[in-house]
């Protein structure tokens, strides 16, 4: 039988998702929990790893197990065995043809960035930050630039085992709560720190560092070197992943991520 979890985290708790050797990350105390309820061991398949800081609102997980459980047991018997930074907020059986990482037709992201003369205390593990003023408008002409299918070489890590740097972004949006910025990502697939590092790019452009040209000048050199740092990833959040509809368990459209005293 194969089951699949949509899962909530607070990645300030974690190491990341994937599986660690002093089982420090979200899939660790996930799969752990799972195989005191199936009573054998189990091992799970993501839609998407966030590294150490980023958060999950809608993260998607299958697992085959050969134990008969009612959807409770899944659901609030898995939770019962989980660190309290970490909750399965929905599960259902699925076909054996479904994959949490393959079936996904697109992914959503959103990045928060915290705007104040001084850093908040409360944003420290929710947002990133930027002590100078930000023009809105240059950043989301700047951003159009990138929305299609593209060669991302420019925003992808070294460490990045992706077998194409080509992703499709479909959107992406940058409003304004209070003190905070959201920018809402969307696209078929990202590549790892994609989303860390445009937000990094558009931060330059928002301060003036660089000119609203400059991204779509970045993307075409396929040069990650010519790029603005990586962002911290306290601020990101895998907000959603779409699936086929028989395959539906509540991920999509995107959750929206916590936006604390706004």
């Amino acid at each position: 039988m194969r089951v699949a979890l949509r899962l909530a985290y607070d990645g300030g708790d974690f190491t990341g998702w994937q599986t660690q050797p002093a089982g420090t990350a979200v899939q660790d105390a996930v799969q752990s929990a799972l195989g005191r309820i199936a009573g054998h061991p189990v091992t799970t398949i993501c839609a998407g790893r966030t590294d150490a800081g980023v958060h999950g609102l809608a993260q998607v997980v299958h697992f085959d197990t050969v134990a008969e459980r009612p959807a409770s047991a899944w659901l609030r018997g898995v939770n019962a065995h989980l660190p309290a930074g970490v909750a399965i907020q929905h599960c259902r059986e699925v076909d054996d043809a479904f994959s949490a990482r393959y079936s996904a037709l697109r992914r959503a992201y959103s990045y928060l960035i915290y705007r104040g003369a001084s850093r908040h205390p409360l944003y420290a593990s929710r947002a990133g930050w930027v002590f100078r003023d930000l023009d809105l408008a240059r950043m989301a002409r700047s951003a159009g630039a990138l929305v299609g299918t593209h060669d991302f070489s420019s925003f992808r890590s070294a460490q990045c085992q992706a077998a194409t740097p080509v992703r499709t972004v479909e959107r992406i949006e940058i409003r304004e709560r209070g003190p905070l910025v959201v920018i809402d990502l969307r696209a078929n697939a990202f590549l790892h720190h994609m989303v860390r590092n445009i937000v990094g790019a558009l931060a330059w452009i928002g301060t003036g560092r660089r000119d609203e040209q400059w991204l779509g000048e970045l993307l075409e050199k396929r040069d990650r070197r010519l790029g603005a740092p990586t962002f911290a990833s306290q601020g990101l959040y895998l907000t959603g992943v779409k699936y086929p509809p028989q395959y539906d368990i509540g991920s999509w459209p995107p959750a929206s991520p916590p936006l604390a005293g706004v």
